[in-house]
Order: C-alpha cells, then structure tokens, then sequence
C-alpha cells in the first residue's frame, strides 16, 4: 500500500455462525452458508474450509486479520442486529469489547437496534451510553414478531423518524442501513431496495445515510439516488468480495452507480470489507490495481461520462470520505498507531493468510480451490 494511503475499515465484524446461534434455522441457515461459501471460493491462498468457518468468531481473528495480515489501518465496528440468530451475528458486546481493548485501531463502533423493537430508543441510549467512541446508528430492514419476519420501511414517519431524531440528539450524524443483498429467503424482497432512503434523507438533511452493499442490487435506483442527494452515501462493503471474485462484474456494478451523478459520487463512497467475513487482503490490493475496462467507460453514463479511478479517487475511498463522514483527524489516527502491537506493517511482508488466526488449519490447499 502507497504511503500516502491510510486506510480506513468503514465495517469490522466478529459473526457468531455456530449452529448454536441459529435461532430459527429456515432464515438463518442460508445466510451462514451463503458466508461461508464465499469464504471456500477465495482464491489462494486465502480460500477457507467452508465448515470450519461456521464457529463463533472471536474479535482477535478480526483484529489480527485487519491490523497483521493486511495494511488495513484503523476500523469502524458494526455490531448486527439480525433477528433470525441469537445474539444478531455479532453482538454488541464484541463491538464494546473491541473498542475499549484497542481503541486506537478499532477508532468507533456503530449502534444498532431493531426498530420495531418497543425498547429501541432505550437500547439506543443504552449502547451510545456505554460506547467510547458512537459513530453513527446501524439498521436492517426485517424484524421478526409473531412467528414471522417482518419488515419497515426508512420513511416511516411512525417507525424510523423518531429513531432518526433521537440520534441527532444523541450527536449522530449518520445513520447506515443494510440494503441490496438479502437476509436469506425473507419474503419480502423489496425491503432491501434502497429507495425508502430517499424519504428519510429529504426529512433530515443535516443527517447522512450510508447504503450497505450499495449497488450490489437495485443498481439503477442507487445511481440515481446518489446523484440526487448530497447526503447518501455508499458503504462498499461487499464490494471488495466481488472485486476478488468476478473483476468484471463489479466494474459495472461501480459503473453502474457512478451512471447518474459521476465524479461526486466517487466523494460519497468508502470502503469496507467487513471482516471477518472475507480476508480484506486481497481486495484492498485488487482495488489499487482496478482500472474500469473502456468498454465499460464507453457504455455507461446517464448524461455524462463516467470517470477513470485515478489515485487520488482510491485514496478518498480508502479513508479520506470516511474520514470527512466521521469528522476524524486522519494525522491524529496516524500518530495514534505509530508504537501500538500492530506497528510495522508498511514496508515489510504480510503474515501468511489465516496464520495470526484461530483458522490457520482450515485454509485450503490451492489445488482444490475451486474444485
């Protein structure tokens, strides 16, 4: 990674795949094994036995993966409230204890709660209250009462407004919502369309609102909303797995959500890879190489052509929009890591993959990767 690159994790997880934290196994099984199927076709060396991946992450696997295996320099934890496992896939107590035990590398952690919750906006007190370091509130559309998932939309003036308003009162400024990849096969399919951020954001201008996955799905009618509005922006996460995996296609998904607003967009992107859920190694080094294909640049483009990524466009994703979102001091983050236990990582060679981890066992042969 080029010196002037300091790269910042807008999402760090910890999940909780154990079979004992499957809480009702029809929504939740799918997504376990959508996860760890993603981590068996990683090329090598960084392919993953797919059984072996579903087990209780600890928050040390994450941070050695980040801070010792990549030249990832600080994060921001996103705890996950998914009703369909018991303690959400990553509890909020992984978020307080990543925070507090390295808080100069794991620099703010999300809030999250269920909106349809009764006690959302005390839970929401309650997490803010104990965090060091609030960066902003977590959402997910689906919610499971009565024995059946429901979903809510983020223009609700009944459900999402007040949880909107009490962040602001709280002093959060931006508010993420998982959209675009569904939650296994939940029944409605339009909760994950971003398009209900569009009403939230025209009611709280002063707020931002970051998409989740943005463009991995719905692509057009994120391009649209990005070019529309000043305050949504796109979290990548995801992205970066794409990028590894299929180049092509995810040179027409970020194509594709450049398509209406262009340049300024590329102001309102920033990376994430949410580790643990991939190794972040091999996408942070895909995505300094990625040039769009001139076909691509050739087709796409509502009224304007879309631009080239050039050096200055990746170091803006990589932690200078973030940074900008958050209000944080990129040289007071620097100086803040110079001597801590992870030190040293620029200019020297990278731990194997997985060998910092409780995984090291469990990486794949390269001769059956893909197999």
């Amino acid at each position: 990674m080029q010196e002037d690159i300091f790269v910042i994790d807008g999402v760090a997880h910890s999940f909780d795949m154990s079979p004992e934290n499957e809480l009702h196994p029809k929504y939740s099984r799918p997504v376990v094994d959508l996860q760890a199927s993603l981590f068996g076709a990683m090329p090598p060396p960084y392919g993953l036995d797919e059984e072996a991946t579903k087990k209780d992450w600890p928050i040390e696997d994450t941070t050695n993966l980040l801070f010792r295996e990549s030249c990832t320099d600080v994060a921001i934890f996103h705890p996950v409230p998914i009703p369909f496992f018991r303690d959400g896939l990553t509890g909020f107590h992984k978020a307080l204890d990543a925070t507090k035990r390295w808080p100069s590398r794991f620099i703010g952690s999300y809030c999250t709660v269920d909106p349809l919750k009764p006690d959302a906006i005390e839970e929401m007190e309650r997490q803010v209250g104990e965090l060091d370091n609030c960066v902003g509130l977590k959402l997910y559309p689906l919610s499971w009462h009565d024995d059946r998932v429901t979903t809510w939309r983020m223009d609700d003036p009944a459900v999402g407004f007040p949880l909107y308003e009490k962040a602001r009162e709280l002093g959060l400024t931006s508010i993420a919502v998982h959209k675009s990849i569904p939650l296994g096969p939940a029944p409605d399919w339009q909760a994950f369309n971003p398009e209900d951020v569009e009403g939230a954001a025209d009611a709280f201008p002063d707020l931002n609102f970051s998409i989740v996955h943005g463009g991995m799905s719905f692509t057009e009618e994120t391009a649209w909303l990005v070019g529309r509005y000043p305050n949504i922006w796109l979290n990548m996460e995801t992205l970066n797995l794409q990028l590894v995996l299929r180049p092509r296609v995810f040179a027409e998904v970020m194509a594709g959500v450049l398509a209406v607003g262009g340049e300024s967009v590329l102001e309102r992107m920033y990376w994430g890879t949410g580790t643990m859920n991939c190794h972040p190694r091999p996408g942070l080094e895909a995505f300094m190489e990625f040039q769009f294909p001139e076909d691509v640049m050739e087709r796409v483009g509502t009224f304007f052509p879309i631009p080239q990524l050039t050096h200055d466009h990746k170091r803006a994703i990589l932690g200078g929009n973030i940074a900008r979102l958050h209000g944080l001091d990129v040289e007071a983050l620097k100086a803040g890591i110079e001597a801590d236990e992870f030190a040293g990582t620029q200019g020297r060679p990278l731990p194997v993959p997985y060998s910092t981890t409780s995984l090291a066992g469990a990486v794949k042969p390269a001769a059956t990767v893909g197999s």
